[in-house]
């Protein structure tokens, strides 16, 4: 009896499952990855050794390479560097084959502080919520104000912004808005 109930509950999830394609379990896609200062990058060039080496991206969002000079990579993809270094190089090899792969990944950092058990810089592949980093700095003490959490980021004109992050709403379930994905750079700040 009991093998014939789970065979059924078995064959009605499948069924369940096959009309609705497998929507309910697909996630929407993440963004594309961009290079961060402090990365590694991995730069070949097909049929060309001598094009062939590790780049690390500096501070200021770029890295040098042969022939193609000073190359800005803030805010673009592997492919988008990719096909850059393909247009410079084609000005010196017919038909260049570019490949570009990041060898680590240590710029997308975010740093945790204060009242937590394990502050620090944390290097997130690619991308974490508050939650999540709170996780990674190994939670919180005793003596944390939950209520108080700020998330503080650079914005585009230079300046920062202070995002606040109520620690007990967003493990009840409310407000789960506030449990941003953090950005390269943001410090969670708990007091």
């Amino acid at each position: 009896m009991r093998s014939t109930l789970s065979r059924r509950a078995r064959g009605a999830l499948l069924a369940a499952l096959a009309l609705l394609g497998g929507t309910a379990l697909a996630s929407p896609a993440d963004p594309p990855y961009t290079v961060k200062p402090g990365d590694t990058l991995l730069v070949s060039v097909w049929r060309e050794p001598e094009l062939q080496r590790k780049v690390l991206v500096e501070p200021d969002g770029t890295f040098a390479f042969p022939l193609c000079g000073e190359i800005d990579a803030h805010d673009k993809t592997v492919s988008q560097l990719q096909g850059e270094i393909s247009q410079h190089l084609a000005h010196y090899i017919t038909d260049p084959v570019v490949t570009v792969s990041l060898e680590k990944i240590s710029g997308n950092r975010v740093y945790v502080i204060g009242q937590v058990k394990k502050p620090g810089a944390f290097v997130v592949n690619p991308r974490v919520d508050v939650i999540q980093a709170i996780s990674m700095a190994g939670g919180t003490t005793p003596f944390a104000s939950l209520g108080g959490i700020k998330i503080l980021r650079r914005t585009a004109n230079g300046g920062q912004e202070a995002l606040p992050f109520n620690y007990n709403d967003v493990v009840r379930g409310h407000d789960l808005s506030q449990n941003i994905t953090l950005e390269a750079g943001d410090v969670v700040v708990v007091p």
